[in-house]
C-alpha cells in the first residue's frame, strides 16, 4: 500500500521511513538538475527550501505562453507532458551543501555518493528512488505548475515547482540513519560472488 507523506515534511515524518518503505507524496515539490543545484549555490535558492522535496528530474514541458519572460509569472501557461528522474549521480558534486539548506527529500535514480549519504544523516533527510521509464506514470499524479524559476537556464534545467497528489511509487533507497538500499545490494552480489567461488 505504501506511505504516504505531505509537504513540508518535518524530520519526525522523515524518521519514521526507513530502506525499503515504499513512499507516496503530495504536496509540492521541485525538479532540479546540476545547473540549478549549482545556482542554487551561487543564488541561493529562488524559493524556501525547508521541509521541501527536489526531484532530479529534465521534464517535458508544453509551454503556452512563449513571450512570457518573468520567471515567477502569474500567467505562466504551461503543461507537463512527461516528467522521469535523471541519473542522481549528476548532482553529487552540490548535493551534500543544498541538503545543508533545508531540504529533507531527494527523488531522483541510481543513488548517490557517501558524501550526499553523510549530508542525509546530518539534515535528517532521506533519498527516495524513482522507477526510470515511468514518466508517463508520474505526470499522471500532477494537478498543476504552480511556477517555474530560472527559465533561461532551458526547460529541462529550470526549477519547476509543482503540486503532486500521491506521487509514486517511491522507495526509500538512502535513509536518515544512514541505511543504504544501494550499499546493501552490493554487499549480496559481493557475497554471492565469493560463496559462488569457494
Amino acid at each position: 500500500m505504501g506511505i504516504e507523506i505531505k509537504t513540508p515534511l518535518s524530520e519526525e515524518k522523515i524518521a519514521d521511513l526507513t530502506v525499503g518503505d515504499v513512499v507516496y507524496i503530495s504536496g509540492t515539490i521541485f525538479t532540479a538538475r546540476d545547473r540549478a543545484h549549482s545556482r542554487i549555490l551561487e543564488e541561493g535558492a529562488p524559493y524556501d527550501m525547508k521541509g521541501s522535496i527536489i526531484f532530479h528530474a529534465g521534464p517535458i514541458i508544453q509551454m503556452n505562453d512563449q513571450n512570457s519572460e518573468n520567471t515567477n509569472s502569474k500567467k505562466l501557461d504551461a503543461k507537463m507532458v512527461a516528467v522521469g528522474p535523471t541519473t542522481s549521480t549528476r548532482m553529487n558534486p552540490f548535493q551534500p551543501r543544498v541538503l545543508d539548506k533545508g531540504v529533507k527529500a531527494i527523488i531522483g535514480k541510481g543513488g548517490m555518493d557517501e558524501r550526499t549519504s553523510k549530508a542525509l544523516i546530518r539534515n535528517k533527510s532521506v533519498y527516495l528512488a524513482a522507477v526510470g521509464g515511468c514518466a508517463a506514470l508520474y505526470v499522471n499524479t500532477i494537478k498543476k505548475i504552480k511556477n517555474v524559476y530560472w527559465i533561461d537556464l532551458g526547460v529541462p534545467e529550470a526549477i519547476w515547482e509543482i503540486e503532486v497528489e500521491k506521487f509514486g511509487p517511491l522507495v526509500v533507497a538512502m535513509d536518515s540513519k544512514g541505511a543504504n538500499l544501494y550499499e546493501d545490494i552490493k554487499r549480496t552480489v559481493a557475497s554471492r560472488k565469493i560463496n559462488k567461488n569457494k
